[in-house]
Parts: structure tokens; sequence; C-alpha cells
């Protein structure tokens, strides 16, 4: 895909966006952790209606998680999950789904993605190769996919539905 300075901008944004979005909720810790919930994370359904964005959240949450405490496991699996999820949430307007099972499932490919694969990065962390990983893993799967549920279903179909409505954004659509 290529991208033009306009794309290249909105990418940028979105991804200091979420970059600042996940810092701030760090200072009430909800950010890192078995139990997080970050704000940030409403913005991973943009790449539905703004495909270029996905690499901009890749990259924001890769600057978020330098300050994680989980260290370099948790800065390449938990900023590849989100790059993941976000790559798969720009596919979900497809042909093939119904359109209005498109918007439900936007949010789906964060959801799943976070909650399995920070899921073991937090469980691998917390009791290593132990016997107590799979218990830990299936405690810190529900608790982040939780949290992703309330920012990502919540936040963010209320992000997408008033973005779809914003004629801000349709005027950029068709200015791309």
């Amino acid at each position: 895909m290529k991208l033009h300075t306009r794309q290249l901008t909105c990418a940028a944004i979105v991804g200091a966006a979420y970059a600042v979005l996940s810092i701030f909720g760090s200072v009430f810790g909800i950010t890192y952790g078995p139990i997080q919930c970050r704000f940030s994370e409403a913005l991973c359904v943009l790449p539905f209606l703004m495909p270029e964005t996905a690499w901009g959240l890749g990259v924001g949450c890769l600057i978020a998680n330098l300050l994680s405490p989980y260290g370099i496991l948790d800065i390449v699996v938990g900023s590849a999950a989100t790059l993941l999820a976000a790559l798969l949430t720009a596919r979900c307007k497809k042909k093939w789904l119904a359109p209005l099972l498109e918007q439900v499932y936007a949010p789906l490919p964060p959801v799943a993605a976070n909650m399995v694969l920070v899921g073991l990065v937090l469980a691998y962390e917390q009791a290593g190769t132990s016997a107590a990983f799979w218990p830990t893993y299936a405690f810190n799967a529900l608790t982040v996919g939780a949290g992703e549920i309330v920012a990502c279903y919540g936040l963010g179909m209320l992000l997408l539905w008033r973005l779809e409505k914003s004629k801000a954004l349709q005027n950029y659509l068709q200015n791309r």
C-alpha cells in the first residue's frame, strides 16, 4: 500500500495519541499489568475506517511499551500484538462480511490478539515455565481480555460510530 503525506501524517497522529493515552493511563496504574484497561486501545478500531493508521498504532504501542515493567518481552510481543490486531481490523471491512456485522467484528482482533499474546507475556513474567504457568495464563488472558472488551467494544465502538457520522472524516476519506 502506497501512503501519501496526508495518510502518513494521520498514522503518526494516531500513533502519538496512542502513546500519550497509554502513558496517561499509567498514572492511574491501568496501562501495564495483569489488570489493565488502556484507553488507547479504543483507537485500535481506527484501521476499520482508515487502514493507514495500523502502522501508527504499532509504533505508538512500541513507544508506550518502552515504559513497561515487563521489559523487552512486552516491548516486542505486546507491540506486535497491537500491530497484528490493527492490520486484522483493517481487513474487517471486506465484502465477505455483512455490512451490519463489519463494525461488530472491528474490535475483535485487538481483544483476541492482546488476550492471547499479552496474557502469555504476563504469565511468563509471573510464573516462568513452572507448573503455575497455565493457571496464571488463564487469569491474565481473562483480565487482559476484559480490559480490551471495555476499551475496544465500549470506547472503541462509540468512537467508530461517531467518526462514521463525522463530516470531517468523510472529507478526509474522499481526499486521501
